[in-house]
């Protein structure tokens, strides 16, 4: 069993990460209204990508017996100034997210809870991942502001959806 201040603050993780969910889709939609479509592409995969990281919270409190609290969310940015924006507070997200993750990380060091830490290993993991592309992608995107067929195919090549990762935690509905 987790332990309380760990579930509790996953609790609010989870909220956390269904803002980042509606962050990514109204970045998505920004980009799709700008008839940039893979970069739209890129950012519904975010937001569901960012969707089953809170449903695999959900998962793992119903799995060990605690509460589960679906907190609300504030209403996501969607006004942009230029195609550089959204990308910029996306990287700024991920970063936010992996100070989150590792708080999280520590909590579970601090009450011994070995369960917990173990689960939040594979975050730790993911979210270097997300850095790392929102860090390049924010380098192409700013290189390339006004060559917007440049930044589609860029995302066209190197954002390709990417294959299930078998040691991810289940989600919880699927």
């Amino acid at each position: 069993m987790p332990a309380t201040r760990f579930a509790e603050q996953l609790n609010a993780q989870i909220g956390n990460e269904l803002a980042a969910h509606n962050q990514y889709l109204a970045c998505a939609v920004y980009f799709d209204a700008l008839t940039m479509p893979q970069m739209a592409t890129f950012f519904y995969d975010q937001a569901l990508e960012e969707r089953g990281h809170a449903m695999m919270m959900v998962q793992y409190l119903l799995d060990t017996d605690m509460d589960v609290v679906i907190p609300g969310v504030a209403a996501p940015r969607s006004d942009f100034a230029d195609v550089v924006a959204p990308v910029e507070l996306a990287l700024d997200q991920e970063r936010r997210v992996t100070e989150q993750i590792n708080s999280l990380l520590r909590i579970a060091r601090e009450e011994n809870d070995f369960a917990s830490e173990q689960f939040m290993q594979w975050f730790i993991k993911e979210q270097v991942e997300e850095v790392a592309t929102m860090s390049d992608l924010l380098a192409v995107v700013t290189r390339n502001r006004n060559d917007i067929e440049d930044i589609e195919e860029y995302v066209a090549r190197e954002q390709s959806g990417g294959e299930t990762d078998p040691t991810a935690p289940r989600e919880a509905g699927a």
